[in-house]
């Protein structure tokens, strides 16, 4: 296996086969069935993946046709994709916690002709859609449902994968022979500007490109040899399709599949992944829990700790270290490294942290611990890699590195950064207007502001556009909460904020006229400044907000608010000439209030890891929306590891 294997392939296809045929019956697919890891070879996977996809076309369905996956990270998710790019389908890839409203958009929207289900519990919310849509008729599912619908046609999706492996094998070869890197592989919809998911087109040279660039890396700075990675993070998000589906295939690497994000850390040490496809909220709360684990052993171990992070947040990689620090690092890696390392597995060379801005001393207090931090920084719209830091460019955490290999970066006279390349989307799926507005000569206009540092790597200093992405990632539409919160007869206007945060909180302007009402019918007096602080109204506001929250998707949800002093007019400035909302403004006026929505604890950072990381019922682990929800749970709280997190104003990544 070579790095030009993945730099020529024509297709994600033919590398995958390419790989296949070079591994045979090494494990390439693991996950967890009764308590045991359970593995799937490379030709095992190849036969299935060649069988599902002649049976796709069996169906009726035709090349171009697309086919929307909706799973949990599971080897079967691995497998209908690339069954589905076999076929010459396209894969349309949808999140397991997207509402009946979420996948009727986009099964409307990308026009697609059938859908492959994992659970009965997900197919609940599918069905729904697909009987709205009316165009997707063919439904296979992964585990029996059961009941069924009249109106659908019903298929199982291990029957599919049966069948004579030679000859699907060989009309495959046929297929993917005339398959080219521009193809388009995979539609991934993204939230726009209006809220309404936008479909990006990723063709198979945008993703064969990252892998390739992204292997490289791995290659030169850590040394390229029995790679194996953990998948855990939504397969249907570009980052963990790309660098933790394609990436390890291009590498020949095993996939394990956690079990949920409940039992990551016992996952961690029993598939001992060598990288880490990780987001920095996880990182966050790992911080916390290490931290406090090591503090517990004595002052000196959490000393050691301190003067490493202190070394690893001026390290340059060529100055030479006086004969105290390198006694201080032999007792680290005697002691205190082996243990946290342990926890990883003991076989990591780096964790890559993206999807949103990493606090820079997260990172260098993983580094401290002999955990090299790489973070990187991308959209969908470009493969959706751009860029990644390295140590052979010289780590520094408050950058996302120099770009990747073959992707050009330019700085706009307006500051926006600009990115060129074959990880470039070939546009919006039938979206001309938000098309024109993203590309421009061959430019991708990212709507990051940032510049590039000294050594050539991208430092991000502020966002050009108004969207919304959490600390998880999660690219949220403020406008379409805001929109639906003040539609509610209670509320006149709002202010909806969460960017870096892990959830969203508002500022409320109650209805003027609602309130009366409300006043008369308590038997109390005063306008709605001054019951502000009446417990029964604020009770009756956020009944509102709970009836938008029940609309929404888990990432869109409002979990706190507050409320204005007055409203948002044009003579406070908090509003222009033509009535639309000076964001800035608004947080320049109330930013201490809105920070505050997040310090009201119900969990402490040590119960929140818990939370997160110690196992709980098996029952809970095997359902996808219920380790989901644990985790956004968990992830209300603002952990605090003793490390200070971004401020509004910061403009380090």
């Amino acid at each position: 296996m070579t790095l030009a294997d993945i730099e020529t392939a024509s297709s994600l296809v033919a590398l995958f086969l390419q790989r296949a045929d070079l591994l045979t019956q090494q494990p390439f697919l693991v996950a967890k069935n009764n308590d045991r890891w359970v593995e799937t070879s490379w030709n095992s996977a190849a036969q299935q993946i060649c069988n599902l996809a002649e049976n796709l076309l069996s169906l009726g369905l035709k090349t171009g046709d697309r086919v929307m996956l909706v799973s949990e990270n599971r080897p079967e998710w691995c497998i209908a994709d690339l069954a589905i790019m076999a076929a010459g389908l396209v894969t349309v890839p949808a999140y397991v916690t997207n509402t009946v409203a979420d996948h009727l958009h986009i099964l409307d929207d990308s026009g697609a002709a059938a859908v492959i289900v994992s659970t009965p519990a997900l197919a609940t919310i599918v069905i729904p859609a697909m009987l709205q849509a009316g165009n997707a008729k063919l439904l296979i599912t992964m585990e029996d449902l059961g009941r069924q619908q009249a109106e659908l046609s019903f298929h199982d999706f291990a029957q599919l994968c049966q069948g004579d492996a030679v000859a699907a094998r060989a009309a495959v070869n046929r297929r993917i022979a005339a398959m080219h890197r521009e193809d388009l592989a995979c539609i991934i919809y993204t939230s726009g500007t209006g809220g309404a998911p936008r479909g990006v087109r990723q063709h198979h040279g945008a993703m064969l490109h990252n892998s390739a660039a992204a292997a490289r890396i791995i290659a030169e700075d850590f040394g390229w040899r029995d790679e194996r990675f953990l998948s855990f993070l939504p397969l249907s998000h570009a980052y963990e399709h790309t660098a933790g589906q394609m990436l390890p295939i291009g590498l020949g690497a095993r996939i394990f599949y956690a079990e949920g994000l409940d039992r990551l850390a016992r996952n961690m040490e029993e598939a001992a992944p060598t990288i880490m496809v990780v987001v920095p909220r996880l990182l966050e709360v790992l911080c916390s829990r290490i931290d406090k684990q090591v503090r517990a052993q004595g002052r000196i171990a959490g000393l050691l700790v301190d003067r490493a992070m202190a070394r690893a947040k001026h390290a340059s990689g060529k100055q030479s270290r006086g004969i105290v620090d390198r006694i201080e690092d032999m007792v680290m890696d005697r002691t205190i490294r082996p243990r946290v390392q342990a926890r990883f597995g003991g076989k990591l060379k780096a964790i890559v942290s993206g999807g949103a801005p990493l606090n820079p001393d997260i990172g260098h207090f993983f580094s401290a611990l002999g955990l090299p931090v790489l973070q990187g920084y991308g959209q969908t719209e470009a493969g959706p890699i751009i860029s990644c830091n390295r140590p052979a460019a010289g780590l520094r955490m408050a950058s996302v590195g120099p770009p990747l290999e073959a992707i050009d970066v330019r700085i706009a006279g307006d500051g926006e950064i600009l990115v060129r390349g074959e990880p470039v989307m070939h546009g919006y799926w039938r979206n001309r207007e938000d098309t024109r507005l993203a590309l421009h000569d061959g430019w991708l206009h990212t709507g990051d502001i940032g510049l590039i540092d000294e050594a050539g790597r991208i430092v991000i200093t502020d966002r050009k556009k108004d969207m919304i992405v959490n600390d998880k990632g999660d690219n949220i539409s403020p406008s379409r909460v805001e929109g639906m919160l003040t539609i509610q007869p209670e509320i006149a206007q709002a202010l909806v904020s969460g960017d870096r945060r892990p959830y969203l909180v508002a500022l409320v302007v109650p209805d003027a006229e609602w309130t009366a009402s409300w006043a008369a019918a308590n038997g109390v007096s005063g306008d709605w400044p001054a019951l502000t602080g009446n417990a029964r109204f604020k009770t009756a506001v956020g009944a509102a907000i709970d009836r938008v929250n029940a609309t929404l998707s888990v990432t869109e949800q409002v979990r706190n608010f507050a409320f204005a002093d007055e409203q948002f007019s044009v003579a406070n400035k908090e509003l222009t000439p033509s009535l639309k909302l000076r964001r800035h403004k608004v947080r320049d006026r109330y930013g201490d209030r809105m920070a505050g929505l997040y310090s009201r604890k119900n969990f402490d950072g040590a119960a929140i890891a818990l939370a997160i990381c110690e196992p709980v019922s098996r029952a809970s682990a095997r359902n996808p929306m219920q380790v989901h929800a644990l985790f956004r749970k968990a992830s209300r709280q603002d952990v605090r590891p003793g490390i200070r997190r971004p401020r509004a104003g910061d403009h380090d990544t």
